[in-house]
Formats: C-alpha cells, structure tokens, sequence
C-alpha cells in the first residue's frame, strides 16, 4: 500500500563522495533552486560544476536567473539517455537497492527518516566509485545513444 510519495534532491560531491540530500513534497523549480542553494553554499568562492539529467525543474526562469548571478556554478545536462553518466544517478540505484525497495514505511515521514538515516549512514564512510568500463567503451556507449536520439530526431520530424 502507498502512503504517499516523496522527491529527493541529491547532490554528490566527487571529491568527497559525500552526499547532500533533501525530501520535498514535490518536484519544482522553487524546491530544486533552493536545494542548489543549499549544496553550493558551503563551497562559496569555488568553481562549481553541476551534472544534471534535463528535467525542466533544472532550467526554470528562477533558476536561470539565479545562474547568472553566480557564475561560478555551470550545469551540465547528461544527454537523453545517459543517466548512467551522472554520478548521483547511480547513488541512486544503490540507495534505492539497499534502503528503498522493499521497504514497508507506513507513511511518507517514515520513508523520508529512511532516507536521511541512509545518507548519514553513507556520509560516515562514503566509498569513491570506480569505473569498471574503458574509457573507449563509455566514449562506443555515448555514441550510441547520440546516434538514437538523432535517429530518434529525424524520425519525429517527418
């Protein structure tokens, strides 16, 4: 049984490999900009570089205008198709794998305790990720997926 749902905004810091975390009720521009701001700050006067897949809560006129009054934060948008690329993104499925998925959370502040006990639980000894492919066969996989949205593309506008 379902007993609500909640959003995660996550940020993973590769240096680190800590992880900055956050529920919402719902997935907007408002709640992710104030999430950016939440992750960024501790890192004030550095050259931040932001991975994101390309929900349009990403690119909001809040958010883009926030951009530009901090030019030392740039985002990158994964290409459609390329989650994997993200770093965050495969937290995710290990979250999810080990914490989520067969759990029973009576309620959404259940699941939301879960999910912050999980991230403090990883940031006590967060664990680098290493790549297990070659660089030549995630450079074969990006192309593939290049390819497809092109092919994918051409075939929509016909």
């Amino acid at each position: 049984m379902r007993h609500g749902i909640t959003n995660l905004f996550a940020a993973l810091n590769i240096a680190t490999v800590e992880v900055v975390g956050e529920c919402k009720p719902n997935r907007n521009g408002a709640n992710f900009l104030a999430f950016l701001k939440k992750a960024v700050k501790p890192h004030v006067g550095k050259e931040i570089h932001v991975v994101l897949d390309n929900l349009s809560t990403h690119t909001t006129p809040d958010v883009k205008a926030w951009l530009e009054k901090n030019p030392h934060v740039h985002f990158h948008f994964t290409p459609v198709g390329s989650s994997w690329l993200n770093q965050i993104e495969i937290w995710f499925g290990i979250i999810t794998r080990q914490s989520i998925r067969r759990g029973t959370f009576s309620s959404v502040h259940v699941l939301v305790k879960q999910i912050r006990d999980y991230i403090d639980s990883w940031n006590q000894d967060p664990k680098p990720f290493t790549w297990t492919a070659t660089t030549g066969e995630i450079l074969a996989k990006v192309r593939l997926v290049a390819a497809s949205v092109r092919k994918l593309v051409n075939n929509n506008s016909n």
